[in-house]
């Protein structure tokens, strides 16, 4: 029995454990609002086993990231058991959490804008009848220049890190940004394409996939500034195009290639970072969700 002092004698006593001061202290755990809409991860491109595990990877990511989490895949050109459709999935959604409040979060699996894509997938939400708020693309954000780095450097076109005192024999002094979704997409590329110039101290351009001679002239551009080495960057998380798209680039560029972004930590996180900015849960310069 306890009273108005405290515990009663014998009871143990849980006392809060303390918060480790400083930048090593542990963060805190972010746990999902009781009641949230699902987030529903929406994929674009003709769905494969590839993709599928790809979708499965973020999602991976994602549950780490935010505890109690209920992610699902919808697949923009889905059908069937499969690969579940956008609107399929988020008619599940609303079945089960009801109309009356948001029954999802629909966060395109889209590095930049991609109208096209943008405008079936908001169609795909009126046809589910589903009361789903839809979120922007993952970028511009300095985690996708970040990943770009990393991929870039697994090729062996970019340092891992510029302040380490070694070299790459085949470093590129000049980075083409392939993006895919018209101009639109290229302006906003061009935002991440400067945080990568910044990380990697040599000139960025972003050029798209999409527009006839727009990655030839970009690869002109960088040489005729003076660039001798250059490298491809492709600024998709990889269901946008097929893989036969970024090595006709590769070849049109005369360059080599690094690899798509993929299931790439910062993914994951970004795609955490537009749900639960749509819950209103503050995040942080980084972007990550503040407890």
């Amino acid at each position: 029995m306890s009273t108005a002092e405290g515990p009663a004698p014998g009871l143990p006593v849980r006392m809060p454990r303390p918060r480790q001061p400083g930048r090593h202290r542990r963060p805190e755990t972010l746990t999902t609002p009781e009641g949230a809409p699902a987030l529903v991860l929406a994929v674009p491109g003709t769905p494969s086993p590839a993709i599928r595990s790809l979708a499965e990877e973020i999602v991976s990511i994602a549950r780490i990231e935010l505890a109690g989490l209920d992610p699902r895949v919808g697949y923009v050109d889905g059908d069937g058991d499969e690969y579940p459709s956008l609107e399929s999935v988020l008619a599940q959604a609303a079945t089960e959490r009801g109309t009356d409040s948001p029954a999802a979060i629909v966060v395109p699996l889209l590095a930049g804008p991609e109208p096209s894509v943008m405008r079936r997938l908001r169609q795909a939400v009126m046809d589910s009848r589903s009361a789903a708020e839809v979120t922007d693309v993952l970028g511009p954000h300095p985690l996708l220049a970040e990943a770009l780095h990393v991929r870039l450097s697994e090729a062996n076109l970019a340092r891992a890190d510029r302040a380490r005192l070694f070299t790459v024999a085949t470093a590129a002094d000049g980075i083409i940004l392939a993006t895919v979704g018209g101009e639109e997409a290229v302006q906003a590329a061009g935002v991440t394409g400067l945080l990568l110039a910044a990380r990697l101290a040599v000139p960025v351009l972003p050029a798209a996939l999409d527009i006839e001679g727009s990655i030839a002239e970009a690869a002109d551009q960088l040489r005729s500034s003076g660039s001798l080495t250059l490298a491809l960057a492709p600024y998709v998380v990889g269901p946008e195009v097929a893989p036969e798209v970024l090595h006709d680039a590769g070849k049109e560029a005369g360059c080599s290639a690094a690899d798509a972004l993929g299931p790439y930590p910062a993914i994951g996180k970004l795609v955490v970072a537009k749900y639960t900015t749509a819950l209103g849960i503050p995040q942080s310069p980084e972007g990550a969700p503040m407890p």
